[in-house]
């Protein structure tokens, strides 16, 4: 549109900006459709994307972890005395009851060095030689346990030496960095060699302390070299200070379950299903007991969760599908608005994006593929079985609320005011044969979990992976719509334009007239 001046019936005394405003309507109301018709296309996007969002979660996170049998085969333990270790089970811990002893805790290996007997106190930053001018040139071992990092980005642990020579200006922060790592000789493959030691000087106390960061015989450490005697950390020297070097050595853990040994480098031992944290030793004759069975109420929330999530994705599918039409409402201009309260605009709004997926063929599609996966059950050891044999059914359809026709309700859950009174087959199954139980729910949500698969991981030229609506397509669209509105605003401006010159030729026109007139009547006049 032309940024000129424009006369406006100063002469012709026509109301110019109104007729060229009646005179471009058509083409306006194009560029306004274009627009609308845009912004119910991206209300459409945004519909999609968060219900796709919502199949994606129940697809990628839910139904992934539980088509996994051991996902419905939960157990839980009780143990006689906590204090001493806490017990978790897995699906595959045997139920009955198993006597424990912890004979032992695991040990991290500890040197306390000897303290310096000095006039002065010692910091981290002080030259070493301050403390014996001999240590120049002498040297600190230590060997121990350090964490390989491969070049691929892959860890191994390994026993790994140092040996460090001191220096004339070497401080003690100088002595404890060259252990930073371990191997300074590192082959080409690997890309770090880190000790698993804590290595410190004590300003405090006035001693060196080295401790291996992790527990366990194969995590212990020695500490070696002809500087060991003068720094404090030999462990059979006698200071004249009466201060002593100590090491604590490393050790394993160990515990007899069932009358048989197991050791472990840390208080952890994951053993046929159970996981035992051993947390203090128990007295030489006393045994704890272990009490393993199957986790009923676990189990029973896990399915309960399942369905519960699933309702109301299939209850939000069911109500965008049978939305009601909105036909007669046409997208708002911005002269409508005006007249409009916020409130009036917002509800006119939502009747429109509440309709954009009614009777949307690839919402039936998914819909589909998710109820038809839900009635036709599976089979659990040659037997067909179905969720009505657990008491898990929908409800009769003319007795079901609105967009609640594909969900399910479990028999007895005292939740759910419409079937609690009713036997609970579920927890009866569950507490009489766990294992089929198991097998029947992991192999339900892989029959969905393929059934979504389906529609997730099919690419072409209109939609991307994951995604079960055509999202490439839609993006066309939207970019489309974006150079048509550009082209039609340039043909409003190009016709806007247009009626304003020739109305400007008038009155241009009429103003020399006018011009002339008076020219002629002064003429007269004289």
């Amino acid at each position: 549109m032309s940024d000129r001046m424009r006369l406006t019936g100063m002469y012709s005394g026509m109301d110019t900006e109104a007729i060229v405003q009646q005179l471009v309507q058509t083409k306006q109301k194009k560029v306004d459709d274009l627009k609308g018709d845009q912004k119910k296309l991206e209300w459409k996007q945004n519909a999609w994307q968060d219900l796709n969002s919502k199949i994606y979660n129940l697809y990628s996170t839910t139904l992934s972890k539980l088509r996994m049998s051991g996902a419905f085969k939960t157990r839980k333990t009780t143990i006689s005395d906590p204090t001493k270790a806490t017990v978790t089970a897995t699906g595959n811990a045997l139920n009955g009851t198993q006597t424990l002893k912890v004979n032992s805790l695991a040990k991290a290996g500890y040197m306390t060095g000897a303290k310096f007997d000095t006039n002065i106190k010692l910091t981290s930053q002080n030259n070493i030689k301050g403390l014996d001018p001999g240590l120049v040139g002498q040297t600190l071992k230590i060997e121990g346990m350090a964490t390989i990092t491969k070049k691929d980005g892959t860890t191994v642990n390994e026993m790994r030496s140092k040996e460090v020579t001191i220096t004339e200006n070497m401080t003690f922060d100088d002595l404890i960095n060259e252990f930073k790592t371990g191997d300074p000789d590192a082959s080409k493959s690997e890309e770090s060699v880190k000790f698993n030691i804590d290595f410190r000087f004590d300003e405090e106390n006035q001693r060196f302390f080295i401790s291996s960061t992790e527990t366990g015989k194969e995590n212990d450490f020695t500490v070696s070299g002809s500087a060991i005697t003068k720094l404090g950390l030999d462990v059979n020297a006698q200071y004249s200070n009466n201060s002593q070097c100590t090491k604590q050595e490393a050790k394993d853990a160990s515990i007899t379950l069932n009358g048989a040994d197991f050791e472990s480098s840390s208080n952890t031992f994951n053993i046929n299903g159970l996981t035992i944290n051993a947390m203090g030793v128990t007295d030489e004759n006393e045994e704890i007991s272990i009490v393993t069975s199957t986790d009923v109420d676990g189990i029973y929330d896990t399915i309960k969760d399942f369905f519960t999530e699933y309702n109301e994705l299939i209850n939000e599918m069911d109500k965008l599908y049978n939305a009601d039409s909105a036909r007669k409402y046409n997208m708002l201009s911005a002269e409508e608005k005006e007249a409009m309260t916020d409130d009036e605009i917002e509800t006119w709004e939502n009747t429109i994006k509440g309709s954009l997926l009614r009777k949307d063929t690839q919402l039936s599609t998914v819909m589909n593929a998710l109820t038809n996966t839900m009635l036709a059950g599976c089979n659990v050891n040659g037997k067909q079985m179905y969720l009505s044999d657990f008491g898990i059914k929908t409800t009769n359809y003319f007795t079901a609320k609105d967009n609640e026709h594909h969900s399910y309700h479990i028999d007895g859950d005292p939740d759910d005011e419409g079937v609690s009174s009713e036997p609970d087959k579920l927890r009866k199954a569950i507490m009489e044969d766990p294992d089929g139980v198991a097998d029947f729910f992991s192999g339900l949500c892989k029959n969905l979990y393929k059934a979504l698969d389906t529609q997730m991981k099919e690419t072409t030229d209109y939609s991307s992976i994951y995604k079960v609506y055509n999202d490439k397509q839609m993006k066309k669209d939207y970019d489309a719509y974006t150079k048509k509105i550009k082209e039609a605003e340039k043909k409003l401006s190009d016709y806007e334009d247009k009626w304003y010159n020739k109305f400007s030729a008038m009155e241009t026109a009429l103003s020399k007239l006018q011009s002339n007139q008076s020219v002629v009547s002064s003429m007269l006049g004289n």
